[in-house]
């Protein structure tokens, strides 16, 4: 696919996440995105982020195969996680699952700084040079359990889980900053699962909602993801 219809399948894209965002009101809160959120959706190339062989599928409104048995996001759940973030330009996140690095470039261009935890050892790598080949200098990569998260660079503003546990991992909890915000799926491979939004207040306390129902792959600790 050329530069030209490369840029056409973009614009269409953008179109229909802000139709998706207007449909799914109900269950986020929102009826569309914030700029910021809209303007990194149009800036990150998303084929730069997918197999070669996919290209021409990049800009397409769906999860994409990156090898692994992992997936590239939809576009939509990229946007409404990051939205439900409320992320400012000075802020700290941590995502787990950085997979091939799409996810974290477009938190890259709304926050201050990214660290992100991948299990799987040649996708971390993978990632790692195809965001600093790409210029995203404020984004770090770990091949490491995210279960844990990634405590020596914590706490964070917000934290964003782009695959399912089963139930929350305690070591997250613990490393969101008073006042910060968690947008994390949960539910077993193959039901139905929950997009929560969670808020820890400023004593520590959360405040958890129910958004989306959505499908991740599941999320596994390293002795069983590292390959």
């Amino acid at each position: 696919m050329d530069d030209q219809r490369l840029d056409k399948a973009r614009r269409r894209l953008l179109e229909e996440i802000e139709v998706e965002a207007a449909d799914t009101r109900n269950w986020t809160g929102r009826a569309r995105f914030s700029n910021r959120v809209m303007a990194a959706m149009a800036k990150v190339p998303r084929h730069a982020f997918v197999p070669a062989e996919d290209r021409d599928h990049a800009y397409v409104n769906r999860p994409r195969p990156i090898g692994f048995g992992q997936t590239i996001s939809q576009p939509y759940i990229v946007a409404v996680m990051t939205d439900l973030l409320d992320l400012s330009g000075t802020d700290r996140v941590l995502e787990i699952g950085a997979g091939c690095g799409y996810q974290a470039a477009v938190l890259a261009e709304v926050a201050a700084k990214v660290f992100t935890v991948e299990v799987i050892d040649s996708l971390a790598e993978a990632a790692r040079a195809r965001l600093k080949r790409l210029g995203y200098d404020n984004v770090e990569v770990l091949s490491g359990d995210g279960f844990l998260g990634w405590p020596e660079k914590g706490p964070f503003d917000a934290i964003i889980v782009t695959s399912a546990p089963e139930h929350v991992p305690p070591a997250l909890v613990d490393q969101l900053m008073p006042g910060g915000r968690m947008v994390v799926p949960v539910g077993r491979v193959h039901e139905t699962q929950t997009l929560y939004l969670i808020v820890k207040d400023k004593d520590g306390n959360l405040k958890t909602r129910k958004t989306l129902p959505v499908a991740f792959v599941p999320m596994v600790p390293k002795k069983e993801g590292a390959r």
